[in-house]
C-alpha cells in the first residue's frame, strides 16, 4: 500500500500561484509514477501533470503546459505541482495519484497518443481544493 497526503490548496486571485505537495509513504515500490488529476463540478476527472519517479521524466497536459510544473524532492517521496498564472478555469479539486505505469504507457502520454486515465492509478490522496477567483 502507498499512502498519499496532499497539502497546499486554497483560494487565490486570477494570475496568482499555488504549490501543491503530495507526500508518499508506505510500500513505495508499488509506485513509479506520481501526479495530479483534477475534477471540477460537473466535469470528468482529468490528468494534469505526472512525473516518472525513477527517470524524473514529466508529462504535463496541454491545457496547463507553460503554467504548471511538476517536480519531486531528492528522496522522490514528495511531489510538487507548481501552478502559475492561475485562471478561474483551474478551479477544481486536485487529487494526487500514484501507480505503476509502464514506460510505454508514459511515453504514449508524452507523444500525445493517449491521456492518463484514473483507472491507471491504484493509490489516491484525499484531494485538495483549488479555487481561483477573477
Amino acid at each position: 500500500q502507498v499512502q498519499l497526503v496532499e497539502s497546499g490548496g486554497g483560494e487565490v486571485q486570477a494570475g496568482e500561484s499555488l504549490r501543491l505537495a503530495c507526500a508518499a509513504s508506505g510500500d513505495l515500490l508499488n509506485r513509479n509514477c506520481v501526479g495530479y488529476f483534477r475534477q471540477a463540478p460537473g466535469k470528468e476527472r482529468e490528468g494534469v501533470a505526472f512525473i516518472y519517479t525513477g527517470t524524473k521524466s514529466t508529462y504535463v497536459d496541454n491545457s496547463v503546459k507553460g503554467r504548471f510544473t511538476i517536480s519531486q524532492d531528492n528522496t522522490a517521496k514528495t511531489v510538487y505541482l507548481e501552478m502559475n498564472s492561475l485562471t478561474p478555469e483551474d478551479t477544481a479539486m486536485y487529487y494526487c495519484a500514484a501507480g505503476l505505469i509502464s514506460p510505454g504507457a508514459f511515453g504514449s502520454w508524452m507523444q500525445g497518443w493517449k491521456a492518463p486515465a484514473a483507472a491507471d492509478f491504484g493509490f489516491w490522496g484525499q484531494g485538495t481544493q483549488v479555487t481561483v477567483s477573477s
